[in-house]
């Protein structure tokens, strides 16, 4: 079975995201992992009894996320999701990589604000991990909360392509919600529109479970115009491609990420060429 894989620090911030993925593998059918990396030094520093015992903070770490899952699979609403842990030492980079290398994850789910509460070190860790997978990855903001109907906007210049996944996911998540209608927000770098009906035809093409409805930023300040248009139009994900020549995903990619989250944005779901 396809899987949502959820990294999880513990923070209120990873529980709003895992509630988020529980709920969105209900309506997906999916399973669900959670994942917790250790730093290869935490626990150890500089004391040698630690050093002795550091399997056993290992094992600690293991045996709390299993119950901190288990408080989500024992939500008779989830009872028919499958749900798993696993907790490895080593950079969040690198356990998640491994992990998705090895197995069919349709989806990464994280949050934005981590245990300290200081939303730019997650954040950080969201944009790394946006940088390093390949998958769709959704990061959800503390204020953000599932909808059953929710309100999705493809944010594009037209000069990146989603890959053939991605655009399989994406149709999959339009029509396991029973959206009607996805909302496509355009944005250039300058006024002048090229061949845009064509454009708007080849993207109809790829997206069939719904009906697009097409939208221009009229806005002088672009990253302006995208936060007014997701307040405006209440939406709920975000849809950005991956892609560093593309002026979208250039605005919400390191440095800015973490302004946008705090300015209204609900989720985001980073998709990839």
């Amino acid at each position: 079975m396809k899987q949502i894989l959820v990294a999880t620090d513990f923070s209120s911030s990873a529980a709003n995201a895992m509630e988020y993925a529980m709920a969105l593998a209900k309506i997906l059918n999916m399973e669900v992992c959670a994942i917790n990396a250790i730093p290869s030094m935490e626990g150890v520093g500089n004391n040698i009894y630690n050093a002795i015992f550091i399997e056993d903070y290992h094992n600690n770490k293991r045996q709390a996320l299993r119950e901190w899952v288990a408080t989500y699979s024992a939500d008779s609403e989830y009872a028919d999701i499958p749900v798993t842990s696993l907790c490895e030492v080593g950079s969040l980079k690198s356990v998640i990589s491994d992990y998705i290398n090895q197995h069919h994850v349709e989806l990464l789910v994280m949050g934005l604000t981590g245990s300290t509460g200081i939303t730019g070190i997650v954040g950080s860790n969201a944009s790394t991990m946006v940088e390093a997978v390949k998958i769709p990855t959704l990061i959800i903001p503390l204020e953000s909360k599932f909808s059953k109907t929710p309100v999705i906007t493809l944010a594009t210049d037209y000069e990146t392509r989603l890959s053939a996944d991605d655009v399989n996911a994406l149709n999959e998540m339009v029509l396991a919600f029973g959206s009607e209608k996805m909302k496509v927000l355009y944005v250039a770098e300058n006024s002048e529109k090229k061949n845009i009906e064509t454009e708007e035809s080849k993207l109809q093409e790829l997206i069939k479970n719904t009906t697009l409805e097409f939208n221009y930023i009229t806005n002088s300040s672009t990253l302006s115009g995208i936060l007014s248009f997701v307040e405006v139009n209440e939406i709920d994900i975000l849809c950005l491609v991956k892609h560093h020549h593309n002026i979208v995903y250039r605005l919400f990619n390191r440095s800015t990420i973490n302004q946008v989250m705090n300015k209204s944005v609900k989720a985001i779901l980073v998709l990839h060429e």
